[in-house]
């Protein structure tokens, strides 16, 4: 025994040293000076046996100062979370961190109805829907799906395509990502959520992931071609917040360049001026895109003019996107889909304008149930309803936005606003239709009316129209088409009516008919090919003044009605030649005829074009006046330099058959627009990119550096003191001017964490040259100028930061360089008549613009089930108050010539917005 007692004390003292070695101490000695939270977690897990599990995107700004001695991990967590919003759980060897919200780790005491203890906190939430949708989820993870008829080959390949929808809502899901791993290959679904995929038959694991959504897998047996349509959730779950996973690799492995999609959520963040979510205005804050006034929404593009971009809202044509001169945009925010601007490397499906495409789509409406949102703004007020009409197959959405300033005006005392008003409205109407699963119908309207009088009798009324209607039908899984026709019609009106004997209504319209014909051909993993052909007749009628009441006197006058048929085919292809270069090489050709009846004046040659040097007036029949047409070429390539960084370069021309004339440098309700015709000829855009994109820490931050270089043939000038408005030989103000643009872009992004948000810088210049055959027709010389809407630096920063999921703050801030004007800089005596000598066009600026706007969103409780969830939004809009001059004008006072600037907004504007969603 006495023998036997050494030994198993040597035993025992050996498990108790193993034991001990195994299970080392909980407490940690450290000295944490700014340390981040990832080098707190890396010494943790090294002085113990914790491993902790956590989003790095919460952390990555929580800075750590802390000096700790042989002290229990929990309470060093509870000191460097103290008065955060972080928890943590331990469980065994692992702790949980988690924001805002515990994990229960364990029942509670009373979970079985035995004890009375008081529930431990949690988070609001429905647990029976909750665990119905993961089961369901989970039965269509684990279940194996059998694609095309089976066969005992599986040599070769085969097609999968289906369509990706949201489980809630029946919406398709856009920008999907549809892969499989091995090998590589994937795709991302397009505006209907379509996707197709040319796999090795055999069996594979579909993995699926998308923003906002929850990633999901599907197994397959690849047979033969076949069509798998799948359902995906939203991602929240009752354990932690929402992580949203965006594409941020996208920017740097996908084939476009130049292009920005603009996150619905983010833009409700931008504090804006009078309260309302404008989705032009937040494109303004993306690089290269600017304006030239404050409160505007003509875009100017990489050095383009307003209206050399291309906006369409679902395919159909908008002439004039904004309502209130300005102030809002026509887009309904709470009936969007997606909204995508491109700058260059622009597809060869898109044509007919030289600098940017804004393509706008609406939502289809919900296919499960009835839902709505809204909301109320000092100045405007919106609701939109939408839900099935046959569920799962036919649903319906409705959006109608108004302003009530008119009702505020007439409450004022100031006698000049009472004797304003200012009103507008607008109604987005649609309906999808599954007939079945090959074929979808899409009906869309959209109607706006606006009037405007300022201390004035003068009214102006203008107003937008557009319809469109799609059939998508599928093929088979390797090609799909889409047959769309649209309607669009832009018009407006002038009246006077003060004096009875004077009084006039000016009306000028526009009307646009479109028809065109896509297809989409996936022949393998490598290759995408599309291709299509459309058709566009213009009506214009430019001008029609006419006596307004009986009493009137005034004189009428009508300019001749303009038409034109632009046709266009187009083919492209994606070509991936190894996994690290691809290619995309299109084609476009279009061909535009202007045609009668039509009178034409003929001028004498070698004069310049005035009414004196009319020579001869041309009656045209039906017949074609003037004919234009001509290839445009489109290339972009793209390469990987590594997982995280690449290289883009692209190539595109662009021709463009209708121009705007206008006096003044924004979009205005009165622009007038003028066909090609025998004088006014079609301009020409060629513009060459280069860009380098590099994602840093994991795809969190984002960076780009863009260069371009645009040249511009035949942009519309005009002479000096031209007229436009009821002009019947306007030829004779119209100058074909030669420009260039070049500039580079600068962008730094970070997407997730509780402080996100982007800064960009922009140089850019923008120049004109306008050497005529006589010295009427040309301008500073014949040298280069810069245009109206040159600003060479502009600087953007937006920034939100989210205190919590109900609580974030945002900031933006605004800079860029004034714009060119042209001054009046000395006075002469000409045969006792004094003149004003000017400087030459554009040799000035107005004063840099800055402004810096807050808000700050308060969203309501997270409850499931509540009849709505609200949100405030608290912003102020230009809070230094800062008086930016939107323009420089000169008047003549007691002999002299004196200047002023005029701001829109030289105030601090407070808004408070209530949104709603049911």
């Amino acid at each position: 025994m006495t023998r036997k007692l050494p030994s198993l004390l040597f035993i025992f003292i050996f498990l108790l040293t193993a034991t001990a070695f195994s299970q080392r101490s909980t407490r940690i000695t450290a000295e944490f000076t700014s340390a981040t939270f990832q080098q707190v977690v890396t010494t943790i897990e090294e002085q113990t046996n914790y491993r902790l599990a956590f989003n790095p995107s919460w952390t990555d700004s929580l800075v750590v100062n802390l000096s700790v001695s042989n002290e229990e991990v929990a309470s060093v967590l509870s000191k460097i979370f103290a008065d955060t919003e972080f928890h943590y759980n331990i469980y065994q060897d692992n702790i949980y961190i988690t924001r805002e919200r515990q994990i229960l780790t364990e029942l509670p005491l009373d979970f079985f109805g035995q004890g009375n203890v008081t529930a431990r906190p949690t988070a609001t939430f429905d647990y029976t829907d909750f665990e119905q949708r993961e089961k369901k989820k989970k039965l269509a993870e684990e279940k194996l799906y059998n694609i095309g008829p089976k066969s005992d080959n599986l040599q070769g390949k085969a097609t999968l395509a289906g369509t990706i929808r949201d489980t809630k809502s029946g919406e398709p899901v856009i920008g999907a990502s549809v892969f499989v791993e091995n090998p590589m290959i994937g795709a991302s679904t397009d505006q209907f959520g379509h996707y197709s995929l040319t796999l090795p038959k055999g069996q594979h694991i579909l993995k699926i992931k998308s923003i906002g959504m929850k990633n999901t897998h599907r197994q397959i047996m690849l047979y033969n071609n076949g069509r798998l349509d799948i359902e995906i959730d939203e991602d929240i779950t009752p354990l932690k917040e929402v992580v949203v996973e965006s594409d941020r690799d996208a920017r740097v492995t996908g084939m476009q360049m130049g292009m920005e999609k603009l996150d619905i959520k983010t833009m409700k963040q931008m504090p804006l001026a009078l309260g309302e979510t404008d989705i032009m205005k937040v494109v303004l804050t993306l690089p290269g895109v600017q304006t030239v006034g404050e409160g505007t929404v003509g875009l100017n593009v990489r050095g383009g003019a307003t209206n050399q971009n291309l906006i369409l809202y679902n395919d159909a044509t908008v002439y004039n996107p904004s309502h209130l001169f300005g102030f809002f945009s026509t887009f309904n925010p709470d009936v969007l889909k997606n909204v995508e601007l491109y700058k260059s490397g622009i597809n060869a499906e898109y044509g007919g304008r030289l600098s940017s495409v804004l393509d706008v789509h609406t939502r289809e409406g919900n296919l499960k149930k009835i839902s709505g949102s809204g909301g109320i703004s000092p100045i405007t007020g919106r609701f939109s309803l939408e839900g099935p009409i046959i569920k799962d197959k036919t649903s319906f959405l409705l959006g109608v936005r108004s302003t009530y300033s008119d009702w505020i005006l007439d409450r004022v005392k100031t006698k000049e606003l009472k004797n304003s008003d200012a009103s507008f409205y607008d109604l987005n109407a649609s309906i999808s239709h599954k007939i079945n699963d090959d074929n979808n119908v899409y009906i869309s309207g959209y109607m706006s009316r606006d009037r405007f009088k300022l201390n004035t009798d003068t009214a102006y009324t203008y107003s937008d129209r557009n319809a469109s209607l799609k059939w998508k039908h599928i093929f088979n899984p390797k090609l799909y088409g889409v047959l769309t026709g649209t309607y669009s019609r832009y018009e407006y009106s002038v009246t006077s009516n003060s004096n009875p004997v004077n009084a006039f209504k000016m009306d000028f319209a526009i009307k646009q008919w479109n028809a065109k014909a896509d297809l989409n051909y996936f022949p393998n993993a490598k290759h995408t090919i599309t291709a299509g052909a459309g058709v566009t007749r213009y009506g214009l009628s430019p001008g029609n003044y006419q006596p307004h009441g009986s009493e009137s006197i005034v004189t009428p006058d009508v300019l001749q009605d303009e038409q034109a048929l632009e046709s266009a085919v187009y083919i492209g292809e994606n070509f991936e030649i190894t996994p690290s270069l691809s290619i995309y090489a299109g084609l476009r050709y279009s061909y535009y005829q202007s045609y009668g009846p039509r009178e034409v004046y003929r001028y004498a040659p070698g004069v310049p074009r005035q009414e004196s040097t009319i020579q001869d007036t041309v009656q045209y029949g039906s017949g074609p006046i003037a004919t234009y047409h001509g290839a445009e070429p489109r290339f972009s390539v793209r390469y990987l330099l590594s997982d995280n960084a690449s290289l883009k370069f692209s190539y595109n021309r662009m021709r463009q058959y209708i121009q705007m004339l206008s006096n003044t440098t924004v979009i205005a309700p009165t622009d007038i627009w003028k066909l090609s015709d025998s004088y006014t000829r079609p301009q020409i855009g060629d513009q060459i990119s280069l860009g380098f994109y590099k994602n840093m820490r994991g795809n969190m931050i984002e960076t780009s550096v863009e260069g371009y270089y645009k040249k511009i043939q035949d942009a519309t000038d005009f002479k000096d003191g031209a007229s436009l408005l009821l002009n019947h030989h306007i030829e004779t103000d119209i100058l074909n001017a030669q420009g260039k643009a070049y500039g580079v872009e600068f962008m730094v992004k970070k997407s997730t964490g509780k402080l996100n948000g982007w800064i960009s810088y922009t140089y850019s210049r923008t120049m004109l040259k306008t050497a005529g055959a006589t010295s009427t027709e040309t301008i500073n010389n014949g040298t280069y100028y810069p245009s109206s809407y040159d600003k060479p630096h502009a600087v953007n920063f937006i920034g939100n930061y989210k205190f919590s999921r109900r609580f974030n703050f945002s900031l933006n801030m605004v800079y860029s360089t004034g714009r060119p004007i042209t001054l009046p800089i000395a006075k002469y005596d000409l045969g006792g008549t004094l003149r004003v000598y000017y400087s030459d066009r554009n040799a000035f600026r107005i004063p840099d613009y800055f402004r810096t706007d807050i808000s700050i969103n308060v969203e309501g409780n997270h409850k499931v089930r509540k009849l709505a969830h609200s949100s405030w939004t608290f912003a102020v809009y230009n809070l230094l108050g800062r008086e930016n001059a939107y323009s420089v004008y000169f008047v003549s006072e007691k002999g002299k010539i004196n200047g002023y600037k005029m701001s829109i907004f030289a105030r601090p504007i407070p808004t408070i917005t209530y949104n709603f969603k049911f």
